[in-house]
């Protein structure tokens, strides 16, 4: 029944994050005048400047770890709420929209190009932070189902306990764990990469 319902979350997730990457790519692609400028997002001086740019691995660690903990503790936090709910499917939404644009964007500026720069964007912390974050927002959804829903006539909340509060305790520090090998990842293994991809810019 457990696994049954998490695959259920796990089909809405990706539901909802490919209906907000259809309306990010649409939405470039309405307003192509608007996102397309000479100093809009990616452009040949954005580029130029990641290109000549050093990077500095403990600078971005500390950046990253602060950003994606946020997001962590936020999710984790509004979970517990009535509100978790919609929070979690809107912010899900949201990414796929952010990624629909930043693509679409990629793609009509620079064509294949665009997809190699943004596969580097995301190798190699992308293997460990899209199922991080994938468990991260199921976590949530079922979290709040198991709290606000009704389970033989009675609210959720009324039937949790220490045993349900110390298993998704222990799967959210899993999950934390999961991230934070990813921002290592992301620190220190992805500038290397995009600065290789760049080169044919």
């Amino acid at each position: 029944m457990m696994t049954r319902q998490g695959n259920r979350n796990g089909y809405y997730l990706l539901y909802l994050f490919m209906t907000g990457l259809f309306l990010g790519i649409l939405l470039v692609n309405i307003r192509h005048d608007v996102w397309m400028k000479e100093d809009g997002l990616l452009n040949a001086a954005m580029i130029r400047q990641l290109r000549n740019s050093e990077f500095d691995g403990n600078y971005l660690f500390g950046c990253i770890v602060r950003s994606r903990i946020s997001t962590i503790l936020v999710i984790g936090m509004l979970a517990s709420t009535m509100i978790g709910l919609p929070i979690v499917c809107g912010y899900v939404c949201y990414l796929g929209a952010s990624a629909g644009c930043i693509l679409s964007i990629a793609v009509i500026r620079y064509g294949v190009r665009g997809l190699f720069f943004m596969a580097a964007g995301i190798f190699p912390q992308g293997l460990l932070l899209i199922p991080g974050y994938f468990l991260l927002f199921q976590w949530g959804i079922d979290c709040n189902r198991s709290l606000y829903g009704r389970i033989d006539g009675l609210e959720g909340r009324y039937l949790v306990g220490r045993q349900f509060l110390m298993a998704k305790g222990v799967k959210l520090l899993g999950i934390l764990f999961i991230i934070l090998f990813g921002c290592v990842l992301e620190s220190y293994v992805n500038p290397e990469v995009l600065q290789y991809v760049l080169k044919i810019f």
